[in-house]
């Protein structure tokens, strides 16, 4: 499963453990934690040029890492904010502290392609990982959050390398025989295998009608080309 910040109705101690071991009795676990947070988006977040804002989104992502490791997560999400790819030092700065803060609870921290970040390109990302240098500091490629064909091919070949934990395996519109339709899916499968992927696929379903048919239908798309 993913849990992402706001599904958590509280952070007290008792509540992660009763969602603890609910995951236990169903035989799950979360694999990822997006912490799509206030502190991450406010000015700069992350990125901000102002060491303050830094210190206060850091702060934060280091308290939601420790929630994710009270959960077992094996990973979070931690959007970057407005990323200036001419200077990459603060956000340097600031993924070298969750990094280490991650690694010290066994929780990698990961940037997704999206927002505005990594999807057009996605080479900044790479720049940005090759920086700050962890073992538990690296990508979330998404399958589907490109804005064409060859920068999708390029982006997941530059960025499955970097992914250690999960990715998205997106599923968008899907014809009358099930196949997905607004990007080769087939092809996408294809990258992550022979980048080696041994991740989790996660499924994703942002498409219209019933997002209960459409998860089963990536899924079957997925099984197929696994």
């Amino acid at each position: 499963l993913e849990f992402c910040a706001p599904h958590f109705a509280s952070t007290e101690a008792a509540y992660l453990k009763e969602v603890k071991d609910r995951l236990t009795k169903a035989h799950s676990h979360v694999v990822n934690m997006p912490i799509d947070i206030d502190e991450f988006w406010t000015e700069g977040g992350l990125s901000d040029t102002n060491s303050k804002v830094r210190e206060k989104a850091v702060a934060a992502g280091k308290k939601w890492i420790d929630i994710g490791a009270a959960i077992g997560t094996k990973s979070v999400r931690c959007d970057p904010g407005k990323m200036n790819p001419q200077n990459l030092a603060p956000t340097v700065e600031s993924y070298k502290a969750l990094a280490a803060h991650g690694k010290s609870r066994g929780v990698h921290v990961i940037i997704e392609n999206h927002g505005g970040v990594g999807s057009e390109h996605p080479e900044e990302l790479v720049k940005l990982f090759t920086e700050v240098g962890s073992d538990y500091f690296g990508a979330l490629p998404d399958f589907a959050n490109f804005p064409d064909e060859p920068t999708r091919q390029r982006g997941l070949q530059l960025l499955f390398p970097h992914a250690n934990v999960v990715c998205h395996a997106k599923g968008l519109e899907f014809d009358a025989a099930g196949k997905e339709t607004k990007y080769d899916f087939a092809a996408a499968m294809a990258t992550s295998k022979q980048a080696g992927f041994k991740g989790v696929y996660s499924i994703e379903f942002e498409g219209p009608g019933d997002p209960y048919v459409g998860v089963q239908k990536t899924l079957d798309e997925l099984i197929k080309f696994l």
